[in-house]
């Protein structure tokens, strides 16, 4: 007999009345209880994109490089012949606001489990972080959490940490961002499908047992806003990186035997998930028994066993009579093996309790949910911002000052106290270390190499979402180059408030508008990504941020270049050129306390002619150091270069930019630029190459001493000690982390 359904309880599951008659119009009847909690994170925007999916179509699938990979769990390029590198972007925010160690840590293991879910090693981790303003006791506790939550999981697994990015702003004070990206290699011949084919075939779940943690994680607690009284904590799941470590290894052992045709990471939604997911990509159906599912807890319910978020958990469809070879690998590894069922042709996912069929629903239509076409409208702060003007904002005095206190602001400081904590040599692989602008990490057996870096400014796209995001593209694409690599795939992770207010929702239109057209142009294809809604608190949403992982090739991993200055009598370069960009610096928001304007112009086209110069140069071995101008300016720029390199430099700015305001040639943020030092006898042919592209080339001056000194009109502006300067940056963070 079939339970009454009261309005309550679709409520209670975070679903509107509309979306229950949508339910009841899919399925032709009333659903089961157990029905509407399977449609109620099916449906939901963590795991359906019913909200975001019309946009995301816009996004480019194809590159300049292959990406053998379609409807994965992640999404990769070709990096070598015959290896495809597979990356993927994720949010834990929520639960990270709720349980920082916990929701962070899982974050960590959800990501890595969607990448050798398709049969890749997973090498590596990144983790771009967001929070309230440190001198806040909240905002420290969170950072702290979240950082031993990564720390703690990455470092049990022995994947290294190898880079990443910190923001500290008012606009995260209700609402961390979390957003953890990891990658994965593989033979681009062994990639493992998510599709469930082969009638007869038994489905399998392994790793860790089932319990009540995480119930309601996906539908209820990341797609809807926190309020200050949610009590949500249980919610939050538990990781387990000892178990995850034995499931990645019995994982790619049981795919070496090629039994396993199908595998799927059980994360947002759990069974509800892989179970109707795998059916509907394979056009077949499925009949599970939830009785066999190994479970940590007595008296489970159904819908509780369906919409368990516990982690270290995956699903298997195995070739049939080859089963046992499966549930031998596991068992070995001291985890849990169990078939639970097998694949039909009806294309329905029949749920058993006890014998009882709880649930049977058309696989397809419980994981492809209806879409809404929400409305966007302009807000109200938009125009303002757009119509600042400079020209009334005081020129600072001291310059030197300035610069002291930018490389004190945590956003500009050295993240040290962060990587510190996490091992990021182990499986040495990493040519690069975290800190500069990308990691580089070298393809074992391979003469190429990648760099991988992952980047946002929200506040950027708060001033102007669509122009923002491409910024935020240019300077990962920039970061890549600095190193050595090509820019060659996309991963994204796209934070937003409530996209059911229509302010909210044309900030992420504009955004994703903005990177689909950067996308195109710099021939990138976006190979996977993460969307994250209702990111707002009790005092109002999140800066629009998304953030963009990007993974670039290098022909030659021993060819790669770091930012810091390397020997004295070399001379700097500036690829380039700056321009009277003050809006929605950390300049303008540090020193003035404001957050307004127009952020910096971008030229496309400009940008791809500098990106390619340093590209070429850096591979010919002309550069000595190469690093990207963006946050803070070129003053800022110029500081990192010596404290990285522990030597001194002494630059004049250029001649032709004295109509630029002095603040704005120190502390704009002008992208499309980038500093290079060279031996003298290189100078001429960087600027042979540079000359060739098209792109505006300056000397600025020579390494040397142990101060940096910048003049404008035979002036000096800046002058400093690098050791005192390296003091300031190195203990910024440290310092407000003691409170």
């Amino acid at each position: 007999m079939r339970m009454a359904i009261e309005p309550r309880m679709w409520r209670e599951l975070g679903l509107s009345d509309e979306e229950y008659q949508r339910i009841v119009e899919a399925i032709g009847r009333d659903p089961t209880p157990t029905e509407l909690a399977m449609f109620s994170v099916e449906w939901s925007e963590h795991c359906g994109y019913p909200r975001s999916r019309p946009l995301l179509a816009l996004l480019p699938k194809e590159g300049k490089y292959t990406s053998p990979v379609e409807g994965g769990d992640a999404g990769g390029i070709e990096a070598a012949p015959g290896l495809t590198v597979l990356f993927k972007m994720e949010s834990h925010n929520h639960p990270s606001q709720v349980e920082p160690f916990q929701g962070a840590a899982t974050g960590v293991g959800g990501i890595i489990r969607d990448i050798f879910t398709m049969g890749a090693r997973p090498i590596a981790v990144l983790d771009p972080l967001r929070f309230g303003e440190l001198d806040q006791p909240m905002a420290r506790y969170l950072f702290n959490g979240v950082v031993k939550g990564i720390a703690f999981y990455g470092n049990c697994l022995g994947i290294p940490t190898v880079g990443g990015e910190l923001q500290f702003d008012d606009a995260y004070r209700g609402n961390c961002l979390v957003n953890v990206m990891a990658l994965g290699v593989v033979r681009t011949d062994k990639i493992v499908s998510g599709r469930g084919t082969g009638v007869g075939n038994p489905v399998i779940i392994v790793g860790n047992s089932t319990g009540r943690d995480g119930i309601g994680g996906a539908s209820i607690l990341a797609s809807h806003e926190l309020a200050e009284d949610d009590e949500k904590r249980p919610t939050v799941q538990i990781g387990d990186p000892f178990t995850e470590k034995c499931l990645i290894e019995a994982c790619l052992e049981a795919l070496e035997t090629g039994a396993i045709v199908a595998m799927k990471d059980m994360g947002a939604a759990g069974i509800t998930c892989t179970t109707c997911e795998m059916s509907a990509a394979g056009g077949c159906g499925m009949d599970v028994e939830l009785q066999k599912v190994p479970r940590r807890e007595p008296g489970m319910e159904p819908w509780e066993i369906l919409m368990s978020e516990s982690q270290e958990r995956m699903l298997l469809v195995a070739q049939k009579g080859k089963e046992d070879e499966v549930l031998g690998i596991f068992r070995k590894w001291g985890l849990n093996a169990v078939v639970i069922g097998q694949l039909t042709g009806d294309g329905l996912l029949r749920v058993r309790d006890n014998g009882e069929v709880v649930a049977e629903v058309e696989a397809k239509k419980l994981a492809e949910p209806p879409v809404y076409h929400l409305p966007a409208e302009e807000p109200a702060y938009y125009r303002a911002c757009q119509a600042w003007d400079p020209s009334g904002l005081p020129t600072p005095k001291d310059m030197t000052a300035v610069l002291r206190d930018l490389l004190s602001s945590p956003n500009l400081a050295s993240p040290e106290w962060v990587y510190r904590q996490y091992d990021h040599m182990v499986q040495t692989n990493t040519v690069v270390l975290p800190g500069g602008d990308a990691a580089v990490l070298r393809l074992k057996g391979y003469r190429q190499g990648i760099g991988v870096t992952a980047d946002g400014n929200g506040r950027y796209c708060y001033l102007d979402p669509y122009l923002g995001t491409q910024l935020v593209l240019a300077e990962a694409c920039r970061n890549l180059v600095c190193v050595g690599a090509d820019p060659a795939g996309v991963t994204d992770c796209l934070n937003f408030g409530n996209p059911e207010k229509p302010d909210r929702f044309w900030q992420f239109k504009r955004s994703v508008e903005g990177l689909a057209d950067a996308c195109r142009f710099f021939e990138l294809p976006v190979v996977s990504g993460n969307v994250s809604f209702y990111n707002e608190a009790a005092d109002g949403a999140i800066y629009p941020t998304p953030v963009l992982g990007v993974v670039g090739v290098l022909e030659d991993v021993r060819r790669h270049c770091t930012a810091g200055f390397k020997r004295s009598g070399d001379v700097i370069l500036l690829l380039g050129k700056t321009r009277d960009d003050l809006g929605g610096t950390e300049y303008l928001k540090h020193v003035h306390g404001l957050v307004t304007g127009r952020p910096p112009a971008l030229d496309l086209d400009l940008e791809r002619r500098v990106q390619r110069t340093c590209l070429e140069a850096v591979r010919a071995g002309l550069c000595a150091s190469a690093h990207d101008c963006s946050s803070g300016g070129l003053a800022v720029a110029l500081a990192e270069c010596c404290m990285w390199g522990d030597t001194g430099a002494r630059v004049t700015l250029p001649a032709g930019e004295t109509e630029v305001r002095l603040d704005a040639r120190l502390f704009g943020e002008s992208p499309s630029r980038i500093l290079i030092s060279a031996a003298p006898d290189n100078a001429e042919k960087i600027r042979e190459i540079a000359g060739r592209h098209g792109a505006p080339l300056e000397l600025l001056g020579a390494v040397g001493g142990d101060s940096l000194t910048v003049l404008a009109d035979g002036e000096p502006v800046i002058a400093a000690p690098v050791a005192e300067l390296k003091k300031l940056w190195r203990s910024a963070i440290p310092r407000l982390m003691e409170g």
